[in-house]
């Protein structure tokens, strides 16, 4: 009897191999569809996209949808408002967020928990839910219209799970390595910035990962704070193809995939850093 487990405990591995094999294709093919649809539709001609007979595979495909998405107005406006407001928040978020995660990783002092506590409930409230609070402020500070208005919003929603984030790093770091260079003549900062520092790098790569889709796919308060098209980001700008004459469907995809190429590059980038970085301060330790 024993003998045979085995082997009638193979046939029951296999099924269930196989039905996880089945859900996860199924999970991917949901996930990946509405991407493969945004790319193809991106190519296909516009007389098909208002048709009423879709199929999976164009006919033909043109670029014409990417030069009219190229030459709507404003298109150079809203990148550079783009990589202004998204490049400074996730940079300056990332600065303050790995200082607030070693002080709360690395030093003892009362309330400590109840911070971190508050930290994750305040991400848990939308910004949009304090959008007339935040119109209100900006408006007495003249933030209305600017760059750093948003930049700020954008920093402040995405500064507490960032800090979370990084914190779990730091304190995965051991101690005794701050402890060894301060023996050497390091200050506690400097002993943070010289030798902990190098060893965040995953967990800098994750949370600007995070920072930065929250701010680039952001809408609603680039669209309120905001008010002249010359300073409109591209999720914002992207309401020019729609007009009183109808959708331009084609160019709208074609806009679309255009936006995410920047985000879907940085993450291939900082992945790839992320498994780099991860190895190489192993080494260093």
């Amino acid at each position: 009897m024993s003998a045979s487990t085995p082997q009638t405990l193979r046939p029951d591995r296999k099924k269930n191999r196989l039905v996880y094999n089945l859900l996860g294709l199924g999970v991917f093919v949901v996930m990946a569809f509405p991407v493969y649809w945004l790319l193809i539709s991106s190519l296909r001609p516009n007389v098909e996209i208002r048709s009423y007979d879709q199929t999976l595979w164009p006919s033909s495909f043109t670029l014409d949808n990417f030069q009219r998405a190229v030459n709507q107005p404003n298109f150079s406006t809203a990148i550079q408002s783009s990589l202004i407001i998204c490049g400074t928040a996730v940079l300056g978020g990332m600065l303050l967020a790995t200082i607030a995660a070693f002080a709360i990783g690395r030093f003892r002092f009362r309330g400590r928990k109840f911070f971190m506590i508050v930290l994750l409930t305040v991400q848990l409230l939308p910004p949009t839910a304090m959008l007339i609070p935040i119109y209100i402020q900006l408006n007495d500070l003249g933030g209305l219209n600017e760059y750093w208005g948003v930049i700020v919003i954008y920093l402040v929603s995405t500064l507490p799970f960032a800090t979370w984030m990084i914190r779990g790093f730091v304190i995965n770091i051991p101690q005794e390595l701050e402890e060894s260079a301060m023996v050497d003549g390091c200050g506690r900062m400097g002993a943070f910035w010289r030798v902990t520092f190098p060893l965040l790098a995953p967990g800098l790569a994750a949370a600007a990962i995070f920072s930065l889709i929250t701010a680039w796919n952001e809408y609603l308060l680039a669209y309120v704070l905001l008010q002249d098209n010359d300073k409109y980001t591209l999720n914002v700008w992207l309401m020019n193809f729609t007009t009183s004459r109808g959708v331009d469907y084609g160019a709208l995809m074609a806009a679309s995939t255009l936006i995410a190429i920047p985000v879907v590059a940085f993450f291939l980038l900082v992945q790839k850093y992320m498994a780099t970085g991860l190895t190489s301060g192993a080494v260093k330790g």
